[in-house]
């Protein structure tokens, strides 16, 4: 009987930087071989090439480039290491989501992903054909049944990995972070673990891609489905799996390091930070500049960009204007100055003047509406976007879910910006989000989370003027957007009709906005994107 060290690498490759991800798997492997004399060595889904790389997988030197940097792996790697690692290939005439299975400077084996996810955030079927084989790689003694993400998610792949013999389940995954996402993961791989009678490993992902953000959370389960080494969240590392004979056919494992629970809102946070940090340095802008209004969205925009960047290279710019209340300045004032970023007041009443002045003969005869306010958020916008030009600052935009659904923004104005790291976000979370973060560290002024929101684009406005309360309004627009619920069953469920039917016009109607938004991170099981896709134009009534 002998024990081998697996170590699963989990590590956050750049999308379409093949040579500098092969380079990483390489360093890995030395690293994993010096710290925890491992005897295989694990990748992600996908990784030479970066996980998801669309489009990129249909260019012409893709199959080149992988050829070379599988070579340089392949002479570089040290003998006597089993590396498994993923990558897309073109066999046979057709595309592929393998995994590779290199031992002592060749590669062994390949096993092609035979279940292909083409829902919600994946489009699998766009680019890859299924694997039809099944593979089972004997190394020291074990045998391992390599699976790749959405086969863990079906019933045959493990079946028929156990049928052709494996006795350890090895699983190269790139599954995406949303709200309870890593309990819903161990609670399959216990399933499947039980299933399989074996020890199922689970090597995941980490790091932001473009709106796509991946927590980690690596690990293994033993067969009896109890959970034996947990990676840390949102960390990139290397986390060693004692796997131990004990019989001519069976392995077990030896518990090892479990990480924690977190709080669902650490979870959530580390979620935005992760994704706003890998699309500024990833994109190597210089930094982010954002409009700190004294509100609660810029507030927690700022606590994320300070966190994930470091505040030198953070700017934030309060632009007042007649409706900007006193607090609003103090309050910015002292966020800026408590967590330590270069801080600019611009009012913007010369610009609104001007711009005022040229339209009076346009605008004569008209009575003041939401063009004035909306005037306001655009030249706010313009100040945002030259500072960003001149400094090669990122604009950050701060609109969270809520008011992106029912179209409580400015196309061209608070719209503006690169990225915007709470745009998946409830508003019932961002306040939870703050709170949370104070707990850490002093990051939003008390009074920002307890005063009413306001737009302050018109004398004694509150968001409560137009829409329900947040409470109510979350509870409807999740119901709609993540649930799928027509009107009238939300209704059923308890809602005020005037209340529903008010909140699902505005989500249909605000389509065209939502389109030219800014990017952001995905944290619910369905975010304004890759997610849910309606068209423009259209001639659909709400109702059952």
């Amino acid at each position: 009987m002998q024990d081998l060290t697996l170590v699963m690498a989990q590590f956050d490759p750049l999308v379409g930087d093949i040579p500098g991800n092969a380079a990483r798997a390489i360093e890995a492997v030395r690293e994993a071989r010096i710290e925890h004399g491992a005897d295989i060595v694990v990748f992600p889904e996908l990784f030479l090439s970066g996980y998801p790389p669309e489009d990129l997988l249909l260019r012409p030197s893709l199959e080149a480039r992988l050829r070379e940097a599988r070579a340089t792996m392949a002479e570089k790697i040290a003998r006597d290491v089993l590396v498994i690692i993923g990558y897309p290939g073109v066999r046979e005439g057709q595309r592929y989501n393998l995994a590779g299975v290199l031992y002592n400077g060749q590669w062994e084996a390949e096993y092609a992903k035979q279940v292909l996810p083409n829902h919600q955030v994946f489009d699998e079927q766009r680019y890859f054909a299924p694997g039809t084989q099944t593979l089972v790689y004997e190394h020291k003694g074990a045998k391992l049944g390599l699976l790749i993400c959405e086969d863990l998610w079906h019933e045959a792949p493990i079946d028929a990995a156990r049928a052709a013999g494996a006795e350890v389940i090895v699983t190269l995954n790139a599954s995406p972070y949303h709200q309870d996402k890593p309990a819903e993961r161990l609670r399959l791989l216990e399933t499947r673990a039980l299933q399989a009678q074996c020890p199922v490993v689970y090597v995941n992902a980490i790091g932001g891609q473009d709106e796509l953000v991946f927590d980690g959370g690596s690990c293994c389960v033993d067969g009896e489905g109890t959970l034996s080494v947990l990676a840390p969240y949102w960390q990139p590392g290397l986390m060693p799996v004692a796997l131990r004979q004990q019989s001519a056919s069976a392995w077990a494992v030896e518990p090892g390091e479990i990480e924690p629970d977190v709080e669902p809102e650490e979870s959530l946070y580390c979620a935005l930070v992760t994704g706003l940090r890998d699309y500024v340095n990833k994109n190597r802008f210089d930094g982010v500049v954002l409009g700190l209004s004294g509100g609660i969205d810029s507030a927690l925009s700022l606590a994320i960009a300070v966190d994930a960047l470091g505040p030198q290279r953070v700017q934030a710019v309060m632009m007042p204007y007649h409706y900007t209340a006193d607090i609003s300045r103090e309050d910015a004032a002292q966020q800026a100055g408590m967590l330590g970023v270069h801080y600019e007041v611009l009012p913007i009443e010369p610009m609104v003047d001007a711009f005022m002045g040229t339209l009076a003969g346009v605008f004569a005869g008209t009575e003041r509406d939401t063009t004035e306010e909306n005037l306001q958020a655009r030249c706010r916008g313009v100040l945002l976007m030259a500072i960003s030009n001149k400094k090669g600052l990122m604009v950050l935009s701060s609109g969270n879910k809520s008011e992106i659904a029912v179209g409580y923004t400015t196309l061209y104005g608070d719209m503006v910006g690169g990225y915007n790291a709470i745009k998946d976000v409830y508003k019932t979370w961002i306040y939870r989000l703050a709170r949370w973060r104070n707990t850490q560290s002093p990051a939003v002024p008390e009074r920002v989370i307890e005063r009413p929101p306001s737009a302050e684009l018109a004398p004694d406005q509150q968001d409560s003027d137009s829409l329900p309360g947040y409470d109510v309004l979350d509870a409807i627009l999740q119901r709609y957007i993540e649930g799928d619920m027509s009107a009238e069953a939300i209704i059923a469920a308890g809602f005020e009709r005037d209340d529903v039917y008010q909140v699902v016009k505005l989500v249909d109607r605000c389509e065209y906005k939502r389109r030219q938004a800014p990017v952001g991170v995905r944290v619910t099981p369905k975010g304004f994107g890759r997610d849910r896709r309606y068209p423009l134009v259209n001639g659909w009534q709400p109702g059952e």
